[in-house]
């Protein structure tokens, strides 16, 4: 998709055209939707007609956001309240979900948290990266597996999706269990290496996923969208921040390869995949593709939602 250019000494793809089909009929739940590539993700839906969930945990400003996707396409989307660092939200938000639909055809698991201060903490007292950007998600997605299941059914290509963002950082770590609460391993680690952290658990429950679900009719992928000028990078330092954006995309080019995994007829074929800019298939960390990581990591994230 695109000619291949050179961006500081990385190899990207030029922005492609992405043919998105006819979404009429198809219900999609972009979390943190109301920014950033979310936005634009949620607003590329819309405009192919499917029935859109911006879920984000400020009712204000995911209402600002709604406003402005009718304005910009001229079709409504819905809130759901979700709060990823609070597993009680998480669970409401499930249940809203459920109450009102009976099938669920894209997940974009797009919302997070990026370099926070490391004292940080969700509200059940997990890491804030970790727990918004991984065990959010988790807990999110195991609420709404019986509508994608449903979902899959119905669709044409007999798949539903769920899409999670990770990024290029997942690379540059390991998993250390010891830090997902709060610890003083977790403290010694730093909010860099901890967000690192959190962008490998999404790569690694994405195909953990995919190995239990994917003869089901769920595609489940994880992509890198690129380095994106978005709110995400509030907490970055000014140095870190300034050279982010000498190499950053537009949001909307950000949003292209979570649209292709999650719309595109070849998605279909992406179960347990990663993607880089734009649309491409990635290699991502070797860990990832370690089946005993993932059922490890699924059991801690089972156990911490057991009981909520």
């Amino acid at each position: 998709m695109g000619n291949l250019i050179s961006i500081a000494g990385q190899t990207f793809a030029s922005r492609p055209q992405l043919d998105i089909p006819n979404l009429s009929g198809k219900v999609a739940i972009v979390t943190g939707a109301n920014t950033g590539v979310g936005w634009e993700t949620a607003k590329a839906l819309l405009e192919h007609n499917a029935k859109v969930y911006v879920a984000a945990r400020n009712p204000e400003k995911a209402q600002k956001a709604i406003e402005d996707l009718k304005t910009a396409t001229g079709k409504q989307a819905l809130f759901l309240k979700l709060d990823l660092a609070d597993l009680k939200s998480v669970k409401a938000a499930g249940e809203e979900f459920n109450s009102k639909e009976t099938e669920l055809h894209i997940l974009f698991n797009n919302g997070g948290v990026m370099m926070c201060p490391v004292d940080s903490l969700t509200v059940d007292g997990y890491d804030l990266q970790f727990g918004t950007n991984v065990l959010g998600h988790f807990y999110f997605t195991k609420l709404v597996t019986p509508a994608l299941l449903a979902g899959a059914k119905t669709s044409s290509d007999g798949t539903a999706r769920v899409v999670n963002t990770s990024s290029w950082m997942h690379l540059i770590t390991e998993l250390d269990f010891n830090t997902f609460k709060d610890t003083p391993a977790r403290k010694a680690a730093g909010t860099s290496q901890l967000y690192s952290q959190s962008k490998l658990g999404n790569v690694v429950f994405s195909n953990e996923f995919a190995r239990r679900y994917g003869d089901k009719g769920i595609v489940s992928s994880s992509l890198n969208p690129g380095n994106v000028r978005t709110d995400l990078q509030r907490h970055v330092p000014p140095v870190t921040a300034f050279v982010f954006r000498l190499i950053c995309y537009k949001p909307s080019e950000g949003a292209l390869s979570q649209l292709y995994a999650g719309t595109s007829v070849e998605g279909k074929n992406l179960n347990g995949k990663y993607l880089i800019p734009f649309a491409r298939l990635g290699t991502p960390h070797a860990c990832t593709q370690d089946p005993k990581l993932g059922k490890d990591l699924w059991t801690w994230l089972e156990e911490q939602v057991a009981n909520v």
